[in-house]
């Protein structure tokens, strides 16, 4: 079996032997004007009349005074039908190529073809070409069509391979691009504006996560890569945006895992004079809109073993409740000793050293596990929220909710803090819990407390991550994004051929 070199040399020769044709094999411009799928399916319309069509070869049939060739773009294949007597003698010039010069071309080569729109006696929609063109010559053969692209670690480094081989995950890439479409086009028809806020930050806020670090030169200053654009967008709705928005990238310094990546894109609104109920309709909306144009109006998954049902609406469940059937603890009054103690009996993993706020939400994770949803989760206690408004009438409590899907949160929606000395005592219980080793605490952001002195009025705010989409897709972090981060290597067939 030829190695990688090997087969790399013979398509060096073929480039050579095409230049010394003095044809381009990397030409600027394509007169391409028909799509695979149009030609396809307005063969009525299109029978007879000329067409060009341009895309990868992915199969050749030569014979000795026919050829075929398969062509795919991005909708689709179409083949062309090549007979040695009617290919018009080539424009080397124009990248054009003859019959004789087909075995220069490999499949994964880009190529040009224009002819008439016709049908073989197989019954197969065809361009009978008149010329074919050269568009790129590809010197790495792509990996076999059939055997597929089955190594998952080349899949995530090569994904331009993977897409041209595996159709799944091509697909999957799109519907992802159009996830963040319909978002778009949601929060445009509800009057929102999306407003760019900075990626780089003095000072990281509106998460519970540890930061990417950067320097900025210019001004001798660090900067840290945003952990959300929660405060941001909410400094906004002070300046008198009534409805804003930003979908863009995050960055949390934490683990890889199915569920996390340290960069991802993630979405998040404030609506001013809204509150949480109000928001909470919305997303539903936004949900439902998320599965009609996304998925088709599709409503059962199976979601990480789980079958969620949209169809059946949206459970609400207590959080005091449900942790007091699961564990038999009162979270509003409990102490760090017992949340010790059920860490401990239930055999939940994590760093617990004695912080009841992060004790809790541990044992909350342990609970979700169970959930399928789709549910909102909600009655959060005020200290594990330290930016969500409390409840009037419960102030030990806030109105607050989180989708849960499939065993995880997918989301935070609450109704914010607009009382600039309740803002402040909730930062500076925060920043005490750094102080004392946590280091995915929040920072307190006095800036941000400056602008609520100025006013902000009632708000609701929401914000989730393209989470839900890998989770829509029932696939991993990793596998829901193209180009995910991996430790930087070069395998050894690369040091060779190119000497490093």
């Amino acid at each position: 079996m030829a190695t990688l070199a090997e087969l790399r040399n013979i398509r060096l020769e073929k480039l050579n032997k095409l230049r010394e044709l003095g044809i381009d094999p990397y030409p600027a411009r394509s007169y391409v004007n028909q799509p695979a799928v149009q030609v396809r399916e307005s063969f009525d319309k299109l029978e007879g009349k000329e067409a060009t069509v341009a895309g990868r070869i992915t199969a050749m049939r030569l014979h000795r005074n026919l050829a075929f060739i398969d062509l795919k773009d991005s909708t689709g294949k179409i083949q062309l039908y090549i007979k040695e007597d009617t290919l018009q003698e080539p424009d080397y010039k124009k990248s054009e190529i003859g019959y004789g010069d087909l075995g220069l071309l490999d499949i994964g080569d880009f190529a040009e073809g224009t002819g008439i729109v016709t049908k073989t006696k197989t019954g197969e929609v065809s361009i009978q070409v008149a010329n074919i063109r050269v568009l790129a010559k590809t010197l790495r053969p792509l990996p076999d069509q059939w055997d597929g692209l089955k190594d998952k670690e080349t899949r995530l480094r090569r994904r331009y391979l993977d897409t041209n081989i595996n159709e799944d995950v091509y697909q999957r890439f799109i519907r992802r691009a159009k996830f963040w479409e319909v978002h778009r086009e949601f929060f445009k028809e509800h009057k929102f504006y999306e407003i760019n806020i900075p990626v780089l930050e003095m000072i990281p806020g509106g998460a519970d996560s540890k930061p990417f670090i950067t320097h900025m030169d210019a001004i001798d200053q660090d900067f840290y890569l945003r952990i959300s654009q929660e405060l941001y967008l909410k400094r906004l709705i002070g300046g008198g945006y009534e409805r804003v928005c930003e979908i863009g990238p995050r960055f949390r310094n934490e683990g890889l895992s199915d569920e996390h990546l340290p960069e991802h894109i993630a979405m998040e609104f404030y609506w001013a004079y809204a509150d949480w109920k109000k928001g909470m309709e919305f997303v539903k909306q936004l949900y439902d809109r998320i599965l009609d144009e996304v998925y088709d109006g599709k409503k059962v998954f199976n979601i990480r073993g789980m079958t969620v049902d949209f169809s059946k609406g949206w459970e609400e469940i207590d959080f005091a409740e449900v942790m007091n059937k699961k564990y038999g603890i009162d979270v509003h009054k409990t102490t760090a000793k017992e949340v010790g103690e059920l860490i401990k009996k239930h055999h939940v993993k994590g760093d617990f050293d004695k912080n009841v706020t992060r004790g809790i939400d541990m044992l909350w994770k342990e609970v979700r596990k169970e959930i399928a949803g789709p549910a909102f989760l909600i009655n959060h206690p005020k200290y594990i929220s330290p930016l969500a408004k409390a409840h009037f009438d419960a102030p030990h409590i806030t109105e607050r909710f989180q989708p849960i899907i499939a065993g995880s949160e997918l989301g935070n929606g609450w109704s914010e803090i607009n009382d600039p000395l309740d803002q402040l005592a909730r930062f500076r219980e925060q920043q005490q819990l750094r102080d004392e080793g946590d280091d995915e605490a929040q920072w307190l952001d006095i800036d941000y407390v400056e602008m609520l002195e100025y006013g902000m009025p009632p708000t609701f705010g929401f914000g989730h991550s393209e989470r839900v989409f890998w989770f829509l897709e029932d696939v991993s972090a990793r596998e829901g994004v193209p180009f995910p981060q991996l430790k930087f290597e070069i395998d050894e067939s690369t040091k060779s051929i190119y000497g490093l």
